[in-house]
């Protein structure tokens, strides 16, 4: 890489306490990395938000990936399913719209419990995972560099 890389990372709300700890790890391996990069956060309701955010920074031009993170739980109803397959797919989307790479952080665990020893495993496994997704963006964006890919812009 010529220039230091600019990711956009996504965090969606709900079970923020959980969430941001993606963040957490994202960061901590970027400076690990010693990777040079600019990380701009931004906070969205919950994860069904996240695809057009996603796009939208995309079409900007202004970043080399993005991450969005999530927690969609089962909370009894089969809705969780159709939420996350949403998420995912639109975050996909973006990425193969756009050429801008989209990582997902986004989990959705069966038979979560919000208090107790759940919420202590999925906060750190968030970390894990943002590391991973640091570990990701900056590969990924490598790869572009190497082959000379463009993100394509959406048409206005």
């Amino acid at each position: 890489m010529t220039k230091s890389p600019k990711f956009a990372f996504i965090k969606a709300g709900w079970h923020a306490d959980i969430v941001d700890q993606a963040l957490v790890g994202f960061n901590e391996r970027l400076d690990e990395l010693d990777a040079g990069a600019e990380v701009a956060v931004f906070d969205v309701p919950g994860a069904f938000e996240m695809p057009l955010i996603a796009q939208k920074l995309a079409e900007t031009g202004d970043y080399d990936a993005i991450a969005a993170a999530a927690l969609v739980v089962d909370g009894g109803i089969y809705r969780h399913d159709f939420v996350a397959q949403a998420v995912v797919s639109g975050l996909m989307e973006v990425g193969l719209k756009t050429g801008v790479p989209v990582l997902s952080v986004s989990l959705t665990p069966h038979h979560f419990q919000p208090k107790g020893e759940h919420e202590e495993f999925y906060r750190a496994h968030f970390i894990t995972k943002g590391r991973e997704a640091a570990d990701a963006a900056v590969e990924v964006t490598k790869a572009h560099a190497a082959i000379g890919a463009e993100p394509r812009m959406a048409a206005a």
